[in-house]
């Protein structure tokens, strides 16, 4: 008797957890596709110097997962604090990412300059919003605390 009442519960348990692991590919999948938010250093290595270099080593990549290129004029990547960077005519191939890095330098391909004197990302705690042109929210990503320094998004 309890071997009959059982089989039923093991089977809906298992039923239950095979529809689960079915649903967890496709929902990893629509948070990865198209334009979005990668991987960040928020908290650039050693101590925070504030020189251009130590800014250069604060970043957000942005990935185009998808198989045409996309123009990023007018997006745009925000922290809680309201500080924005505003794409310039920028087109990131198939499959490309760009990194945003927090200092001065050259943009070239697959490297952008947010070109500040400060810092951006909080390393307690904060939020990269990546913004279409339209103003719409396209991809976020946060952490609450200090820890590796680093936050992988997707």
């Amino acid at each position: 008797m309890r071997i009959r009442t059982a089989a039923p519960a093991v089977l809906t348990a298992t039923a239950l957890a095979a529809a689960l692991l079915a649903a967890s590919p496709a929902s990893a999948a629509s948070h990865q596709g198209g334009l979005h938010l990668g991987h960040i250093q928020y908290d650039s290595p050693g101590r925070d110097t504030r020189s251009n270099a130590s800014l250069n080593a604060e970043w957000v990549n942005i990935h185009n997962n998808t198989r045409s290129p996309i123009q990023l004029k007018g997006y745009k990547l925000k922290d809680n604090t309201g500080y924005t960077y505003t794409f310039g005519s920028y087109k990131i191939g198939a499959g490309k990412t760009v990194k945003v890095r927090t200092g001065k330098g050259a943009d070239a391909s697959g490297v952008r300059y947010w070109g500040r004197g400060g810092y951006v990302w909080n390393n307690t705690g904060d939020k990269a919003r990546l913004l279409k042109p339209s103003g719409a929210l396209k991809d976020s990503c946060s952490w609450s605390r200090a820890g590796s320094g680093h936050v992988s998004c997707h």
